[in-house]
């Protein structure tokens, strides 16, 4: 009697787990999945029996990518698959003789469009599309309020403006190479007394640089003299021959002391003094920097005509070298505006112009020098200073903009999300123009007064590319096209045996 017991309940214990490892099918096995679908029909009826005879879709509530055409289980998580709607009755309201038909595409290929019934390239009938389809197939998605209100969705008008297109660059000061001036003498001599003795000194123009004596100038302000008294003394004389003659003389005399740039003032000084100086002043002839001095000491130095013994700059306007980077290139030109700030001068600002851009790049760096001209009225800018210079470019005029944000970038297409209203939503492939400010010109794809989905429209537009996907796998499917599921398929499509 005991033994008889034991056997029993070993038998219902092995009934059970038989029972359970058909239901659950963790080793997926081929055979339980015909026990399980006549499980699942039982359990839920004749309704979902006859919508699995009809094309009915199953997914899983986890994995929305996981697609079947027969109840079972996920193959990820092992969940029971539920019924999926089918697209392609979103809109399909309206009972079949009352639907119009749009077009007729081939099943195999979307692309190929025809106004009547036929056969496709590849001998296959043509699959009609009504009008309510086809707003789906461009894009279409229409989304609860509740829902589009959860996940923040958020639009803006499209609107017509300019577009600034802004180069921001480095740079560095040189000096202005018109300023740039040499000093040296057309006469030999002695240097005396020397004002200037420092590189990096200042000098006004017209300052004192040193004296010299020369012999040949002595001697020169002696013949200026001696042509000076002649001039005089024939001054009365009733020979306008004679006159003429003598002012040639003096004429001559004061062009060869200016020649040597003796200034008028020290002419004058000799006229009055009618005595030879020793000495001459040497004068700068700019205002600016001392760069470059000939010796450490010119004091006593013997000169010849010639030798440079100063090198002074100008330093009322400097130059900025700025890099630019080939891209740039074209939108720069001679004459153009650029500002330009200073890390040593915080919150001060220079306007300057562009004068030059050089005709070749730097082969490291590649990038093209451009040269700005810049007013230095505080003589504060010296070489090599550091600069950040930026040009403000107006790359686009008048135009379709929206904001940097809702373009979606996926490879060679660009698209937004338009906002129809009352939570439809459209994706609309569109042409790209310019770019700056924080906004792209749209050249095609939008019109004036639509609205774009600046956030979430990510998600938008994953739910219109996984719709698409089952509305061209049903169409194919309502055809008689057994597919074969790929890896490059948006949607995990599941077939039994």
């Amino acid at each position: 009697m005991q033994k008889v017991f034991i056997f029993s309940l070993l038998s219902f214990l092995v009934g059970i787990a038989i029972a359970g490892m058909i239901l659950i099918n963790p080793l997926e096995w081929g055979w339980v999945s015909p026990i399980q679908d006549q499980v699942y029909a039982a359990v839920h009826g004749s309704h979902s029996a006859e919508a699995h005879g009809d094309g009915q879709l199953w997914t899983c509530g986890m994995h929305p990518q996981v697609i079947q055409d027969k109840p079972g289980t996920c193959p990820i998580c092992a969940m029971a698959l539920t019924p999926m709607d089918d697209p392609t009755q979103e809109k399909n309201s309206k009972p079949l003789g009352e639907r119009k038909i749009k077009h007729w595409v081939a099943p195999m290929d979307p692309t190929y469009i025809s106004d009547q019934p036929g056969k496709s390239p590849m001998g296959m009938d043509l699959v009609p599309v009504y009008e309510e389809e086809a707003v789906s197939d461009e894009g279409v998605v229409q989304i609860d309020p509740a829902f589009v209100q959860n996940i923040g969705v958020q639009s803006l008008g499209v609107r017509r403006r300019d577009i600034p297109f802004s180069i921001r660059t480095i740079g560095t000061v040189t000096y202005d190479d018109k300023k740039l001036v040499w000093v040296n003498t057309k006469y030999s001599g002695w240097v005396e007394n020397v004002r200037v003795n420092y590189v990096g000194e200042s000098v006004g123009k017209g300052q004192e640089l040193f004296r010299i004596y020369s012999p040949d100038l002595v001697n020169a302000q002696k013949e200026y003299l001696s042509a000076l008294d002649y001039a005089e003394r024939l001054s009365q004389s009733d020979r306008p021959e004679i006159i003429k003659r003598a002012q040639s003389l003096l004429n001559a005399s004061r062009e060869r002391l200016r020649s040597w740039d003796v200034r008028d003032e020290q002419i004058r000084q000799l006229e009055k003094s009618r005595v030879p100086t020793r000495t001459l002043q040497v004068f700068s002839p700019v205002g600016g920097m001392v760069l470059e001095k000939m010796d450490q000491a010119l004091e006593g130095m013997f000169v010849k005509p010639g030798m440079n013994l100063y090198k002074i700059v100008d330093l009322s306007s400097v130059y900025v070298e700025a890099e630019i980077f080939e891209n740039q290139v074209p939108w720069l030109k001679i004459g153009q505006f650029a500002i330009v700030e200073f890390p040593s001068q915080p919150g001060r600002t220079y306007r300057g112009r562009i004068r030059f851009i050089y005709p070749f790049f730097d082969q490291t760096t590649r990038t093209m020098k451009v040269s700005i001209e810049l007013p230095n009225p505080a003589l504060k800018l010296r070489a090599d200073m550091y600069a950040e210079v930026s040009f403000d470019v107006p790359s686009a005029r008048d135009v379709l903009t929206v904001p940097e944000e809702s373009v979606i970038h996926s490879g060679k297409r660009n698209v937004v999300v338009l906002d129809r209203g009352d939570g439809t939503f459209q994706v609309s492939p569109v042409r790209l123009g310019v770019n700056g400010d924080g906004v792209w010109e749209i050249k095609d794809g939008i019109v004036e007064g639509d609205r774009v989905v600046v956030s979430s429209q990510f998600l938008i537009d994953s739910e219109s590319n996984l719709r698409e996907a089952v509305r061209k796998m049903i169409s194919r499917r309502k055809a008689g096209i057994v597919e074969t599921p790929t890896e490059t398929l948006p949607v995990q499509i599941g077939h039994e045996q």
